[in-house]
């Protein structure tokens, strides 16, 4: 197994346990204990988990945002794969609503200057897109989030109640088959509503740190979701998504 996908599962089983042993993510892994060690002392120096004696603990809340600049350095190419795949399903003439974050930026930097109109509260997205001259660009009002660089609270939720777009693009803190769409907190998951509520499709970004994981705050059923582009491949993870009716397309 390899390194990003052993993290991946790591991270996988504290969410779902809170706590595990070196000798069982041993055996989970495949790996030797030495190995497992190892990653435990990465993961726990991103903040994401607690070293204890003979294993790890869930460090962090369903509630706990990492930082912005953390989530930028990580899964870097898999978010650019993530946001080539999904520029592919975009066509002309079309209307977007793109969310915030790491995920959606990388989206955003993907799209071919061709005319679309793009809705967005994401500062960052909105400078990508700043450049290329057929889109375009609508920036929601909003109270900023300075270290995110994004607009949230009613006057960004506002912003879509009078728009009909085609798809929403959506990030998120987790999406898992029985609990949905989830986020770290309440502003993020109000918002990210009140996009889909002017959107009659939804397509989810999510990297595999994302997939089979349940954050604080819902956002909405995993039936209400389209499409989840990803750079998960393991097939038992994704299969019950298939069988919700989510199409899968693979980074």
């Amino acid at each position: 197994m390899e390194l990003r996908d052993r993290h991946h599962q790591i991270l996988q089983v504290l969410n779902q346990q809170g706590e595990v042993s070196v000798v069982e993510l041993s055996r989970i892994t495949d790996v030797s204990e030495m190995t497992v060690r190892r990653d435990l002392d990465e993961l726990e120096g991103e903040g994401l988990l607690k070293r204890v004696h003979g294993g790890a603990v869930r460090e962090v809340s369903r509630s706990y945002e990492p930082a912005y600049a953390l989530r930028a350095g990580r899964a870097v190419e898999a978010k650019e794969a993530i946001g080539r795949r999904a520029a592919e399903t975009v066509s002309e003439g079309d209307a977007l609503v793109i969310d915030v974050g790491t995920t959606a930026l990388a989206f955003a930097r993907m799209l071919p200057d061709i005319p679309l109109t793009v809705v967005t509260p994401d500062v960052r997205v909105a400078g990508a897109l700043s450049t290329k001259r057929s889109i375009r660009l609508i920036l929601t009002g909003g109270v900023m989030r300075p270290v995110e660089q994004s607009l949230v609270g009613p006057l960004a939720e506002h912003a879509f109640e009078d728009l009909r777009c085609d798809t929403a693009f959506i990030t998120c803190g987790g999406f898992e088959v029985e609990a949905g769409l989830t986020e770290y907190n309440l502003d993020d998951a109000n918002l990210k509503r009140a996009m889909l509520g002017s959107c009659p499709r939804c397509v989810v970004l999510a990297d595999s740190s994302k997939v089979d994981v349940v954050a604080f705050a819902r956002v909405c059923p995993t039936a209400r979701v389209d499409t989840l582009v990803t750079d998960e491949r393991d097939e038992a993870v994704l299969r019950p998504f298939r069988d919700q009716g989510v199409e899968v397309k693979s980074a």
